[in-house]
């Protein structure tokens, strides 16, 4: 079911997708070394668990007006439920491209396709919850945006005074906050 938000932007109910043959937790993951050369293929439920280091794409989305795109991830992710996103992005498939990765999961988060994504650079990731090797993509779009799979459940767009307060004061994603905000530069 598909709502519009006071903001404008386009939302829908519902729950993490179901994958053909399991859930998302039987999802097939590359753990990667210190190189990124890969090293094993596992379920995403058995990355999670020995809490491997594995590859992930952060993409930041800017409207034209210089503002960033925030989320509210669903209650149902198996990291950071309810929390804040500063990027749309997620887990890179075993044997998927930091590249195709970033498309898939603009498509499947927001709704867009047919985007050109400006590469940003990466980096490393390491907390008491998870390690990751990250790939960081900018986007300048100004929607409207569908979320049909359930990972968001809500959304606004911030200046760079509401984006200092919300990662200071807020439930914020850390990985996104680590290898993103640095690079951003927000409309006033």
């Amino acid at each position: 079911m598909l709502g519009l938000c006071d903001n404008g932007i386009v939302t829908a109910g519902g729950h993490e997708r179901d994958e053909p043959g399991g859930g998302p937790g039987d999802e097939l993951v590359d753990i990667v070394d210190e190189h990124d050369q890969v090293i094993a293929t596992v379920s995403r439920r058995e990355m999670r668990t020995a809490n491997l280091r594995h590859r992930a794409v952060y993409i930041a989305v800017q409207g034209t007006d210089g503002r960033l795109f925030v989320h509210q991830r669903s209650f149902a992710k198996d990291v950071r439920p309810g929390a804040w996103d500063i990027a749309v992005g997620g887990v890179v498939g075993a044997g998927e491209s930091y590249d195709d990765a970033a498309v898939r999961e603009v498509s499947e988060e927001i709704g867009v396709e047919g985007v050109t994504l400006t590469p940003w650079g990466g980096g490393v990731f390491g907390d008491e919850s998870f390690e990751l090797i990250g790939r960081c993509y900018h986007l300048v779009h100004d929607g409207p945006f569908t979320f049909n799979d359930g990972e968001v459940i809500d959304s606004r767009w911030l200046n760079r005074a509401e984006l200092a307060a919300m990662v200071r004061d807020g439930d914020v994603v850390s990985d996104s906050v680590a290898l993103l905000l640095d690079r951003l530069v927000v409309a006033e």
